[in-house]
C-alpha cells in the first residue's frame, strides 16, 4: 500500500513569494491572507480557463490551490522557456513548495485529486474517500516520467499532469520543505530565514538552461 507520508505534492512558485509563504503558508488568491505582492509565474490564459472550469462537485477549479504529484511538468517547461506569451523565468527563481498527501489529510482541508490534467475531459476526479486507493488510480510511471512526448502514447502528457487540489490555505506547519535549482537559490532561502534542513537542491527537478 502506498505510504501517504511519502507521497509528495509539489507547488511551484516564484522565489520572491517565499517570505509570505513562511508567514502565511500557501494561500489562495481570494484568501484573507493572500499575498498583496504576489509574483506570478503561471500562464494567464490557463489560469482564466481554470477560474471558470466547474468540477464534478459543483465548485470551480479556480477555488482550489493546485499541486502536482511530480516534477519537471509541462507547465514548468512553459515557465522556464517563456512560451504562451510568458517571459522566461530562470530556473533558480522557481521554487517547489513540498508537502505530502498525509500532511494535507492532517490539515483537515477539503481536497480533490485527478488522474490527469484537471481541465482535460479525459481526466477523472476523485474525492477524499478515494485517497486510500491513490496507488491504483494514478499512472505513477507517467507522473514520474522525465519526458512526456510519445508517438505510441498520446495520452502520456495528460496523465503526467495529475493534480491534487486543496480548498483553502496550506499553513506553514503543513509544508515539509522547499526544493531549489542551485546554490544561489539555496542561499537566498537561507537569507529569508529558512533552516538548512528544509531546503534541498535538486536540479533534476528542472529543465536544462
Amino acid at each position: 500500500m502506498i505510504d501517504l507520508n511519502k507521497t509528495y505534492l509539489y507547488r511551484m512558485t516564484h522565489i520572491e513569494n517565499v517570505p509570505h509563504i513562511l508567514l502565511h503558508g500557501i494561500t489562495h488568491r481570494n484568501s484573507p491572507n493572500a499575498n498583496p505582492g504576489f509574483t506570478p509565474i503561471g500562464d494567464p490564459s490557463l489560469i482564466s480557463t481554470r477560474d471558470i472550469f466547474q468540477l464534478d462537485n459543483g465548485k470551480l477549479l479556480g477555488d482550489y490551490v493546485p499541486f502536482y504529484f511530480g516534477t519537471r511538468t509541462p507547465m514548468l517547461y512553459v515557465i522556464q522557456k517563456g512560451f504562451n506569451g510568458l517571459n522566461p523565468t530562470p530556473a533558480q527563481d522557481v521554487v517547489y513548495c513540498v508537502t505530502s498527501v498525509q500532511k494535507i489529510i492532517e490539515s483537515e482541508l477539503t481536497f480533490v485529486f485527478t488522474d490527469g490534467h484537471a481541465v482535460d475531459c479525459l481526466s477523472t476526479q476523485y474525492n477524499q474517500h478515494d485517497v486510500n486507493h491513490l496507488e491504483d488510480l494514478l499512472d505513477w510511471q507517467a507522473v514520474k516520467s522525465i519526458n512526456w512526448k510519445s508517438e505510441t502514447d498520446l495520452d502520456l502528457k495528460r496523465r503526467k499532469q495529475a493534480e491534487f487540489l486543496v480548498l483553502g490555505d496550506v499553513a506553514p506547519i503543513h509544508i515539509l520543505g522547499f526544493v531549489v535549482y542551485n546554490e544561489v537559490a539555496y542561499n537566498r532561502l537561507l537569507e529569508m530565514g529558512l533552516p538548512k534542513n528544509q531546503i534541498h537542491i535538486n536540479n533534476n527537478h528542472y529543465f536544462a538552461i
